[in-house]
């Protein structure tokens, strides 16, 4: 009889919000769960809730390695990968330091993708696994002052499409997870990096900034009225369905954007935005 599987979950950014919620979840619910972030300190209470820990930095190519090559020596392959760490850069396009945008592709893209590449020959030689990566409404569509957070979503919507096909004849699925507005840390992260405060786009960055926190704690936040549980019900599917979907649309808010943005063309989805954003224009 052929041996079972592995079908050990990784899951990075488990520090806070999302992470933390997945692995909390998939320990509780039997799956052997290897809950990681960049300080592994940040997550010790973890343990005693049933997960196994590792610190992992999605920037960090030795921590990359490190990481699965623990999941691999105990477990004979990492079964399902969790791509959840990620962060948004707000601010305009022509004020943010390429050093910043650097560091959201690393973290958003490379990192994701890397990790992707690392877990992908052991899961290939056991003909199983589940690739789970969390996007968001952002990967279809656009709100001014996010456009390099938007970007990297963007790009996360479009790998997975593409390894998806290309993995699939080897047992793997590969799920995209697109979360509408939850009530995390993640706001507060976005807030804080919200562009120059003088020049040119001074009062665009700040309403910028005060949509970003508004979005979270206001009108927009009670619509959304979603903890991070239920992104975490979500991954639960995606890694235990037998056959699981390629998308799955998180919160009715989601799912109202971005049937609207389907609907709408280009000019009158700005004329919305222009109600919402004041467009920077000279003094």
């Amino acid at each position: 009889m052929s041996k079972r599987p592995s079908k050990a979950v990784l899951i990075t950014g488990c520090s806070t919000g999302i992470g933390r919620a997945t692995a909390e979840r998939l320990a509780r619910r039997g799956h052997t769960v290897y809950a990681t972030a960049r300080r592994l300190e940040s997550i010790t209470d973890l343990a005693e809730k049933g997960c196994k820990t590792l610190a992992l930095d999605v920037n960090d190519e030795k921590s990359m390695k490190a990481a699965v090559a623990k999941v691999v020596k105990a477990e004979g392959a990492v079964g399902a990968l969790v791509n959840n760490a990620g962060y948004a850069l707000e601010g305009c396009v022509e004020e943010a330091s390429m050093d910043d945008v650097r560091k959201q592709f690393e973290t958003n893209v490379f990192g994701l993708v890397r990790l992707c590449q690392l877990v992908l020959p052991g899961m290939r030689k056991q003909r199983w696994g589940r690739i789970v990566n969390i996007s968001s409404v952002g990967g279809k569509l656009v709100f001014p002052g996010g456009g390099f957070y938007h970007a990297t979503k963007h790009a996360v919507e479009a790998l997975s499409d593409a390894l998806r096909f290309e993995v699939r004849g080897f047992g793997i699925h590969v799920s995209i997870v697109e979360p509408g507005l939850i009530k995390t840390a993640f706001g507060d992260t976005a807030t804080a990096t919200v562009g120059i405060p003088d020049g040119p786009y001074a009062s665009f960055n700040k309403a910028v900034a005060e949509r970003v926190g508004g979005a979270y704690e206001g009108v927009m936040g009670r619509l959304a009225a979603a903890g991070p549980e239920t992104v975490a019900r979500v991954v639960d599917r995606a890694v235990s369905s037998r056959v699981p979907q390629t998308r799955y649309r998180v919160t009715s808010g989601a799912r109202f954007m971005l049937t609207a943005r389907k609907l709408m063309p280009d000019r009158a989805f700005d004329t919305l935005l222009r109600a919402q954003f004041p467009r920077p224009k000279p003094d």
